[in-house]
Formats: structure tokens, sequence, C-alpha cells
């Protein structure tokens, strides 16, 4: 593929692996061809990932590191997304920034909308998405940009104009675009095309021959001679198919140079399109085919596109093709049921004994099953015929994904009505479903109800109970969701027929609309001291231009071999033995690692539990790792790991949800509990609620590489951890040596979140085996898919409880019980059960409470830290009691929070003091900002407007504990160097994972010692230079290391007062010259002690942290009841975190944390077999939010935390409150995160979710 040929053959980095199937852009490059016919050049954004190197004969290729760099000149690109601070671990920025490129090149003045068109494709986990679309919006400015309900754009750069507020970032002092200054297209290439060389290609690899012929007879010959040979043009299917399901084709043809596969006719009738053609080319075919033929004669050509626009991103769009759409006869493709609806047609060729053709009408029996059509298999789709629609002919398409881009659909729908002329009569009618069967589905009974009768409610009525006949789901479908698929038939049936009244309301707009408060400085702080100021993240600009390194990008060193880890394909069994025989068979392998091969401890402790590094008796889910296999390049390594063979003897008692954990007491010790008051008296209502996981999704996966340096058994290992003196105490362990002989080193990292530190431990430990044991520097770097299945994400928990309230609402007694789902293996699991104890009262003063918690031991992969820590599963059981409260009494929720939320001086329920003055002001201040209470107004009387429609609001509160319970992590060190010249090296214990902490310790270097941050440089994290360092995490990264830095800044600041007393005038240089002269060291090491922090749970009281932030979440959402679906339309948030020592990456972590939280609540899910199979392993399956999944207006302050994106959930259940209450339903009901457009649908009670309800015992996936 172009990716690994750019980065390993030309060692041009900056385009990033990600998720090596084209779900998340981070290795984005643009394509451009020279069009001999029109003279143009054309530039497509592309997945480099999915790109064969054989398809690119006659291509120019551009990458982030060829439109501009930090060492000649950026472009205006790469330069507003870093000063726009859209940049935060820079994993996605590359290809975000090409993305963008390639759009300008087409189009140097977009809209709004062609940008969120062109970033659709792009994912990103850190920023929340706002400032990259912030720094974008600059492009475009001169078009009325946010368009929210008709409205103008009045911001500037995050703030609204003439607000006093300062700007997170100058436009003045930007480049301009000036696209004369682009590069040019290759003259030789121009040249080359003009040539029109029909030559077939034939490119021979190792198991694999490529053949691309020149000619439409050539292409009929080599499917006659190869019919087993899979076309490939986008091969955004067959590429797929062979990166991940293990298929293996000796013979692929590209007919990339047929120009018959890539042509248009346009007739009377309709268009004829090559089959061929990328959807991007289909799309231009369609909007010009829109402007040639009558309105009338158009509705299938506007619909069709419609549905274009849904297939995938822009980089998709642009290689994938209508022919390979069809044929690949999957069926839930966005295209194949209005084509069949609309009664499309192809044209299909064979060789034979001559050039025959076939025409085959889609409607008719074309699809067979899944992935299986009519064609034979010296077949090829030579062209598809769209035709145009007739008089009295109306088309429409619906259809419902996970996610509102880049997704695939659950459920879609063509359906395409003729009337008789002057009549509302049905001449004609068809109706095709896709997503509900194994290819997609006619619901012919149901048309047969149609034909002939008036389109009236008696005849819908019998419609909707015909398709609930006609069209059957099994409860083990695959993709589940049975019941909400059933239902969803009925609901697009039901928006057809509003379409044909004209009823039907668009969606909002995906365009959004921020306003970011920032603090000032305090009066009187000098110009030069840039703490508290908007500072741009210290290597954006690097990260803009692929120059940032990250641990993959190292170079190969001389000898290097690639690890590839073996995991286990069963839950619980015993290994009765691995034979690797015929990996070591095979070329290029070199050796296998096992448990036996591990010379020290095989072992890392957690908590007081053991886990073996490689499992060599048992194991205990799908996913543990069992050995690994090293060879001389990742491809011969992943073909070695496929050809080991691991016999099992499985064991019956498999535990997988937490109810069986309960029922079988399969728990992790000690299982907690605090208690404050009788909690037994005045308890009255018992409810519970599910919190699904999350997985981490961190842009760069786990990336090691360790160096054997060959003497007295050192080892250099270079890795992306968050907790580096974690991993080098792990890999001494494990090799049986001191750890003054490991060196860990982190650069930076893609992104962690909480996990990047114990698997990423046990890892590096398994590579540095490896090296040891090779004697050879080895690589490891985790495939997508590997790294979700080993490494775990946040822990799913099951809250119930109960809870006693008076009339006025005033909760007087709580219990609750959290079961966590821990997983196979202890990790941190123990840890996260007492924290969500220690939050358990959230902001609320109830003065009877008790809580118990218990990690749970099943056999699914190990769950572990992630961003709050058990905090946002905790919390979200306390506000769901507070919704209940409010439900049963027929009160506003907001109500029952404020009565009960802590007003005064206070004690935790374990004893700790503290003072909600600042609770009690976010609180008012976000209720004030967000116009609450006219907004409840204004969303009752929408919500009596309006039956399928309906809004929510919701407003939740948080206070959160800083710090670590554990006193001794929450010490840091620092070591400060100052060099002859002036410049100063700063290395501390902290990582940089994108929230900015090597930014900030440079902001607060530069205040100590009073020299601008131009003189101070952090190289790296490493365990050379800063020992015994805890981790970065719990949010106190910044805390710790902060003060250890200005630590040792004032200790090198006072030895420089005798200087400066002498020479007041001097320069900082000549100040240091003088103190080197006189022997003055100027190299100090700081420390900080940190709080001592700790929790008895035997008394039940403690101090576990230093101090509580405060803040409040306001969100307002318009869910559609007959799909689930929702937009979340505003956004309110005030924080208190003090004086903020850089606003702008502090609002970064806003957004980013706001919308991981949103993703936990309302979209993530990650599903497992009721094998224990991980299903969920890449961003096909699941879905993190994206560009369109931000709050259509997001006004903020300060840093909140993940919990605060349950602002969201709640506004949800407000609205599905208000659907069920036209349903004649009230009082509590239960509604399960994440609040899914499938759980909110079901929720909502409407006649069509009624109608298809069952009950179904062997789900599809576990509910864990």
């Amino acid at each position: 593929m172009l990716l690994s040929f750019l980065r390993k053959n030309l060692r041009l980095t900056g385009t990033k692996y990600g998720c090596g199937g084209g779900g998340c852009g981070a290795c984005t490059v643009m394509v451009s061809r020279y069009d001999p016919q029109t003279k143009n050049i054309n530039h497509w954004s592309v997945n480099a990932c999915l790109l064969p190197v054989c398809q690119l004969h006659g291509a120019a290729v551009t990458t982030v590191e060829g439109i501009g760099s930090t060492k000649t000149k950026l472009h205006p690109v790469q330069e507003r997304i870093a000063k726009a601070h859209g940049s935060q671990c820079g994993f996605c920025t590359p290809g975000m920034v090409m993305s963008m490129y390639t759009l300008l090149r087409n189009n140097p003045q977009p809209t709004m909308e062609d940008v969120t068109e062109g970033l659709a494709g792009n994912l990103c986990r850190c920023t929340g998405y706002r400032p990259i679309v912030d720094g974008y919006r600059t492009f475009c400015e001169s078009e009325n940009c946010c368009q929210l309900n008709g409205s103008t754009c009045n911001m500037s750069n995050g703030n609204e104009n003439g607000s006093g507020q300062p700007e997170l970032f100058s436009k003045g002092d930007l480049l301009p675009l000036d696209p004369t200054q682009d590069l040019i297209f290759p003259p030789e290439l121009m040249r080359l095309a003009e040539v029109k060389d029909q030559t077939t290609q034939r490119f021979c690899g190792e198991r694999m021959t490529w053949i691309s012929p020149g000619s439409l007879n050539e292409l009929l010959q080599l499917k006659a001679d190869y019919p087993q040979a899979p076309l490939v043009m986008g091969n955004t299917n067959i590429g797929l198919d062979m990166k991940f399901k293990g298929i293996f084709h000796p013979v692929i043809i590209s007919p990339t140079q047929v120009p018959e596969l890539i042509s248009e006719w346009f007739v009377f009738v309709g268009v004829c399109v090559g089959a061929g053609c990328s959807m991007s080319f289909l799309k231009s075919v369609l909007e010009r085919s829109i402007n040639d033929f009558p309105p009338e004669s158009t509705h299938m050509f506007r619909t069709l596109l419609q549905q274009i626009k849904l297939v995938g991103g822009q980089q998709i769009r642009n290689v994938a093709t209508l022919g390979g759409n069809i044929a690949s006869a999957y069926p839930n493709s966005d295209l194949t049921p209005i084509l069949a609806a609309g009664r499309c047609t192809l044209v299909a060729l064979s060789k034979g004994d001559q050039t025959s053709y076939i025409i085959y009408n889609i409607l008719i029996n074309f699809f067979l099953g899944f992935a299986k059509t009519v064609l034979k298999p010296d077949e090829i789709v030579l062209s598809v015929f769209i035709p145009a629609s007739r008089p009295n002919e109306i088309v429409h398409a619906f259809r419902h994904a996970p996610r509102k881009e880049s997704a695939l659909a659950t459920v879609n729908a063509g359906m395409r009505v003729w009337f008789n002329e002057n009549s509302n009569v049905v001449k004609e009618i068809s109706i095709y479903y896709g997503g509900v069967g194994a290819t997609i589905l006619s619901a012919e009974r149901a048309c047969q109800q149609i034909v002939g009768r008036p389109w009236e409610e008696a005849t819908l009525s019998d419609v909707y109970s015909t398709l609930v006949d006609e069209i059957k789901l099994g409860p083990s479908a695959p993709g589940g969701k049975v019941d909400f698929r059933r239902s969803l038939t009925l609901s697009l049936f039901f928006k057809f027929n509003l379409a044909q009244m004209g009823n039907l309301c668009s969606n909002p707009a995906c365009n959004i609309h921020c306003v970011l408060c920032v603090q000032n400085v305090l009066e009187g702080q000098s110009a030069q001291d840039p703490v508290g100021r908007p500072m741009m993240h210290r290597t954006a600009l690097s990260q803009a231009t692929g120059e940032a390194v990250y641990c993959d990008d190292l170079p190969q060193t001389d000898g290097e071999l690639f690890l590839v880890i073996v995991t286990s394909s069963r839950p619980h069994a015993k290994i009765t033995h691995i034979d690797f025989s015929e990996a070591l068979k095979l070329p290029g392998v070199v050796d296998v690692i096992t448990a036996k091969d591990i010379p020290g401890k095989r072992f890392r402790t957690f908590t007081g539990y053991d886990e073996e590094l490689l499992a060599e008796d048992e194991v205990t889910c799908v996913g543990q790792m069992v050995c690994a296999v090293v060879a001389e390049s990742k491809a011969h390594a992943k073909r070695g790991a496929a050809a080991v063979k691991i016999s099992y003897e499985d064991l019956q008692d498999r535990i997988f949800t937490v109810e069986e954990a309960i029922e079988k007491e399969s728990f992790f010790l000690p299982r907690r509990q605090i208690e404050r008051g009788d909690v037994e008296k005045g308890l009255r209502e018992a409810e519970q609620i599910r919190i699904g996981g999350q997985e981490h999704f961190y842009l760069e996966t786990q990336s090691f590489l360790v160096i054997p340096i060959g003497e007295e058994k050192e080892m250099k290992v270079y890795l992306s951890t968050q907790h580096p003196a974690f991993t080098q105490e792990a890999v001494a362990e494990t090799l049986g040596i001191p750890s003054n002989r490991v060196s860990c080193h982190v650069k930076r990292l893609g992104g962690a979140f909480g996990g990047k530190v114990t698997k990423t431990a046990i890892l590096a430990s398994i590579t540095a085996v490896a090296a040891s044991k090779t004697g050879r520097p080895v690589r490891c770097v985790l495939e997508r898919g590997e790294d979700m299945l080993i490494t775990g994400g946040r822990h799913p928990v099951w809250g119930k409880y109960k809870v006693g309230f008076m009339k006025d609402g005033r909760i007087t007694a709580a219990d609750f019980q959290y079961y966590a789902n821990a997983g196979n293996v202890v990790d941190e699991s123990v840890l996260v059960a007492e924290k969500i104890l220690l939050h358990l009262d959230n902001a609320y003063n109830i003065p009877n409470l008790r809580g118990r918690s218990a990690a749970c031991k099943t056999n699914l992969p190990s769950n572990t830290a992630f961003r709050g820590f058990g905090v946002p599963q905790c919390m979200l059981v306390v506000e769901s009691m507070i919704d209940d409260v409010a439900l049963k009494l027929g009160r506003l929720p907001e109500e029952i929070r404020e009565i009960n939320m802590y007003k005064e001086v206070s004690l935790t329920h374990y004893k700790m003091e503290f003072d909600p003055e600042n609770l009690v002001r976010c609180w008012n201040e976000c209720m004030k900002k967000a116009d609450f209470r006219q907004r409840r107004q204004a969303i009752d009387i929408f919500n009596q407007q309006n039956q399928f429609k309906k809004r929510g609001i919701a407003i939740v509160p948080i206070k959160y504990g800083i710090g670590f319970a554990e006193a001794f992590l929450n010490q840091a060190a620092a070591l400060v160097h100052i060099y002859k010249d002036g410049s100063v090296l700063v290395s501390h214990g902290g990582t940089e994972m994108g929230q900015g902490i090597h930014t900030k310790v440079q902001q607060v270097a530069s205040r100590e010692l009073n020299i601008p941050t131009s003189l101070i440089h952090i190289s790296e994290t490493s365990t050379q230079c800063v020992p015994n360092t805890c981790p970065s995490a719990a949010s106190f990264g910044t805390d710790a290391n902060g003060m250890a830095v200005k630590d040792a800044c004032q200790i090198l600041y006072n030895r420089l007062e005798p200087i400066r007393k002498k020479n007041p005038k001097g320069t900082w240089q000549n100040w240091i010259i003088t103190a080197f002269l006189e022997k003055i060291s100027l190299s100090a090491t700081g420390y900080y002690r940190g709080h001592d922090l700790d929790m008895d749970w035997e008394k039940q009281e403690g101090k576990p942290y230093a101090y509580f932030t405060y803040a409040v979440g306001c969100s307002e959402v318009e869910l559609d009841c007959l799909t689930g679906e929702y937009r979340t339309l505003r956004t309110d948030i005030v924080v208190d975190i003090g004086r903020s020592i850089n606003p702008s990456i502090d609002i970064g972590q806003i957004e980013g944390a706001f919308m991981q939280g949103l993703g936990l609540y309302t979209m993530e899910e990650l599903k497992f077999s009721p094998s224990g199979v991980l299903y969920t392993r890449g961003p096909s399956q699941y879905k993190i939010p994206s560009f369109c999944d931000v709050p259509l207006k997001f006004n903020g302050i300060g840093e909140p935390t993940v919990f605060l994106g349950s602002s969201v959930f709640f506004a949800i259940k407000d609205a599905v409150t208000a659907a069920r209450k036209d349903a004649g339903l009230t009082g509590p009901f239960q509604l399960n995160s994440p609040a899914t457009p499938e759980r909110a649908c079901l929720a909502c009670a409407t006649h069509f979710t009624q109608m298809v309800y069952e009950s179904y015992t062997q789900p599809w996936a576990l509910n864990i």
C-alpha cells in the first residue's frame, strides 16, 4: 500500500497509520492526475492505507511534507490549524491538513459546508473539533459561515467581537492563501498522459501478481483467464477483506486504464455511467444532470445525489466506484436500495465465445445473498443506467446510521411511487430495504397492498401491518438491534409518507458556532510573562508539517525485526500445545517468543494480583497474549503469527456479564463500602442503570522500539506511554536486570487517555524479551484491531440504587451498588471501584448515604484506566437517581438538583471538608448564560407543537477530586540545565500526549527564569534524566511537574542573584557566561513532594484529594422520535479551575473531554459476541464523535471533565420523556448508557416500536 511505501521506503513519516481501513483519515494524502481530454489537473484526497502503489502510474502524490515545513515555509493550511490550537496530540493533524489542502486546491474559496464535508472523513480524539473548524473557517470568512438558523457569523477566533475577552489566536498575522504558490503538476506526467499509453501493466510480488489492462478487450480476456481474480479500482472492499479477513488473491486485475469504465453518456430518458466511475465523479454527473434535465425529471437524480454524500468520507468517495458498490452486494449499501427502487439497470460483459452484453435489472433477483450476485465469475459490470423520473413519479431514500458521517447504515431504504395522472391512486410502487437481511429486501407484499389504491391513511395502515409480518429478523441476526431495525422499516416508510405530504423536516445544518470566554491575565502582569496567556502548543507547527516524531516514526535501525502478538481465540481454556513449527519455516520469520523465553519475572503484579505477560497454561479471555512472532518485516511477522497453531481444552465455567459474576461471586478483592447516617431510613424507590464501556481510541496505537546496546545488558526502550518509570521497572524485572540498565524514552504520544500505562508496560516487556533473545532491535506497533482487542477500555458498570425523598424534592437517603466489569485480570479495577465510591455524592448533600462497589472478574479482556477513572460511570448513576426522583414527583430535574446541592462549608461522606461556594457560582452562572428557564419554556411549546420531533434540555453539575489518593503518586521531579549560550533544557517526569504539559512547563520556566520561551527547550521524557517518575494522569501532571520545574528554576535564579546584583543592566546571556566563569552550577534538580493524601477504608474517612474542581454543563438536543437520531443544538459549560496557565490549551481540554463524554454517553458501544469475541475492532464498527456531532452552539469557560457530556444524555432523556408523555406514559423509566438512537427510539414507545416489540433470549451481542 502507498502508506507503507511512503513511510518505509521514502521515509515520509508525516502520513500516519491510524486504523489501516480508511476510517480515520490519519493517512490522508493528495493524488493528482492530468486529464488530457479536458486539459485539467484533478486533485483527490485519498487514504494512503487503502491505495495500492501499483495503481498510481501517471499520478502525482503530495504528502504533508510536500506542502510546507518549519525549515522552509509553512503553507497557510498548516499554519492556521496550529495557530488556532487545532493540534493537541497532533497525530491526526497531517491528515486534517491534507484534506483541507486538497479542498483548497480544488476550491480556493470554500463555504463552511465544503469545509465540513471535506473533513468528514477525518477523526480526532483530542480537540473536540471546534478549533480545527475555527482555523479553517478563516479560509471562507467572506461567506455567511455559520448560517445557523439563518444568522450570520458574529465570532472572531472563538470569541464574540467586542466582547473584551483576549483572542485565542490573532488572524492579523496569518499567511494569506496564494494558489499561485502551490506545487505544480510534474510536466513529465502531463506528457505521459498525452501519449495515451494503453499497454498492459504487470507487477509481480513475492506472492501476488497485479495486472492493469490497457483496454476493454484485454480486461475481458484477463477475466476469462483468471475468473476468480477480483477487479480492484478503489480497493475499499477487496483491500479491507485482504487486510482484516486474511483473504488472499494470487492475481488482482485493476482496470483503471479502461476508458469505457470511467465514461458517462446522457440520453433523453436518463444517464448512463461507467461502472468504474468514483462516487465523486458520479456526484458531479448527477449535479450536471439536475441542471440539464427538466425539474420534474430529476427526482431520482436528487435522491441518489443525497445518498452519495453519505457514502464514507471524502477520501472514500474519491476512489470507491459505483460498480464496486453494486457488485460487492453488501446488505447495508446506501446506494443499492435506491438504485433498485429507482428502476436502474446495469450492463455486464464477458468474453465468452464472442463478446456478449447482458443487461441486469437490479430490481429482479440480481442479489442472491450476502456478497453474492448473479454475475458469473468471468463477467464484469460495464455500466449502470440511471433513469430520469417520470411525471407523477416520486423517489426518496432514507437511512439511519450509528453516526451522521462516515458510517455504514443500520437500516436504509429506497422508495418510489408512481401515481396515476391527476390522482392519488398508486400506479406503481417499489420499496427496498437494506440492513434487514443477507441482501437488500423488496417489500413486495406491502407494495401489492398499495397498487391500485389511493394514497390515504387506510391504505397505509394496512401496509404497516404487512411490513411487520413481511420483514422478520432472527434474535441472533448479525448486527443485533433486532426490534430497532424492524421498527425502522415502519418509521422510514412513515417518513416516505410525510415526504409525500411535504411535512418532512430536514435536520439542522452542520455549522458550528462557538463563544469561548477566557480569563484575562492579572493586572500588572509583565507583558513578557507568558503564564495565563493563550499560547500555541509548542510543537503544533511541527505536528502540522509532519515533522513531529512519534515512536513509529523513528528510522529503522540496522538488523531491526518486527514483532506481532499471537492472542487467544478462546475465552476460557487450558493450553494443551503451542505449535509454531510451521511459522518458523516461513520466509522472513526469525523466532517465536513464549513464556519460557522470559529470563526474569513472567508476570506483573497489580493491587495484589499477578498478570502473566504471556499465557503459559491457561487463557481466560479472547485476546489474551500467548506468544509473539519476530520476523524481518511486519508482513512476514503477520504471516508467521497466522501460522502458529494453539491447541486448547475448553473450560466450561465462563463468565461474561456482571450478573454471571454476581451469581458466581467472581470478584477481585477487596470489595469496598462507605456509609454515613442511617441509610435504611425512608428508602422508597429502587431503580438501576447500565453504563457501557468505552474504547480509548487514541489515534496512535501502542508502539515500541527496543534496542539492545550489546554491552552490560543495556536496553534502550522507545515507546508511547504515560508512565516511563513503570515500563522501565517492568522491562528490568522481566529481563532480570537492574533498572539502571534500562532507559525509557518518550518524545510524545498520539493520545492516551489512561490507556497507555499497564498493558503498555507488558507489551514493552514482551518486545524487550524478543530483543534480548535475538540480540537485535525489535519494533512492535499494534494494528488498530489488535490494540482494541488487547488493551481494554473503560469499565462497563451496572448501577443499582434505592432512594428516599420528601415531597418537596429533598433526598433524605440513598443506597448505591456498583458492579464494574473488570475483565479477566485486575489491572486497575479495584482502584476504579474505590474512586467510584469517593464520588458517590457528586454535588449533593445527602444526609444518609451508602455506597458499595465491586470489580467483577469475567472472561473478557481486562479493562483499565480511562479519563475520569470510574467517575463518569459513578455520576451517571447518581444523576439518573435525581432524574427519577423528579419524574416521580412530577417536577423538573434541575429543581431537584438545585434543592439538594451542597451550599455551604460541608463534609463529604468520607469526612473531607470543602467549601462549595464555587460550585454554586458555576451553577448560577451556567443557568444565566444558558438562558435556561426561557429555553425550557420554549422547548415545552416546541414539544406541544411537534409530534415526532422532541426537544430536551438538561443541566448537570460535577464536583471532581484532583490528585492521587495514593500519596506517593503526587510527587514529581525535574532537571533544568542552562547552557553557556543562555539556552535552557528542561526535563521533567510528565509525558506529552496532547494535553500541553510541555508547553505549560515551558511557560512556568519562562516566568521563573524571567526569559523568553524561545530560549527554553524540552526534548523528551526520559528515565535517564528524571528517575522514579509518576504517571501523567489524574489531571495532576501539570500541577506536580510544573511545581518541580518551578522549584528547579527558582534554585537556579537564586544562584544567579549575586551576578545580577553586580551587573543589573546585563543580559541573560552575560549573566550565564559570568556564572560559568565564577564556577556557579548551572544545573539544578527540582522536586515537588505533593500533598499527603490518604483514604482509610476501614474507618471510611480520609483526604484522598488535594482539592475539588467544579463544573456545570447544560445541553439542548432535538430528537427524531421515529429513528432515535438526535442533534445537540447548544451546549453551555462553566468550570472553576482557578488560574489557567494556558487558556487555549485548557479550552482544548474542555472540548475534547466533553466530546469524549458525548461519545461515551450517546454513541460509543463495545460489542462482544455470546462467546466473548470483540466485534468492534476498528472505526468501521466502533464510532467515536466526528465533526457533525459537535454542538451547533458551544459556549464554554474552563476545563470540565468527561462527565459533562452526560448533559447531552439527560437532554435526550428529557426529550424522550416528552415523547412518552404523548404515548400516555409517565413516571421513571430506564434509559441505559450510551443513549444510542436504538435505545432512545425504543424508549419513546411510538406506535411503530410497539408494533414490533419482541423478547429475545439469544441476542447477537452480550449485555456486559
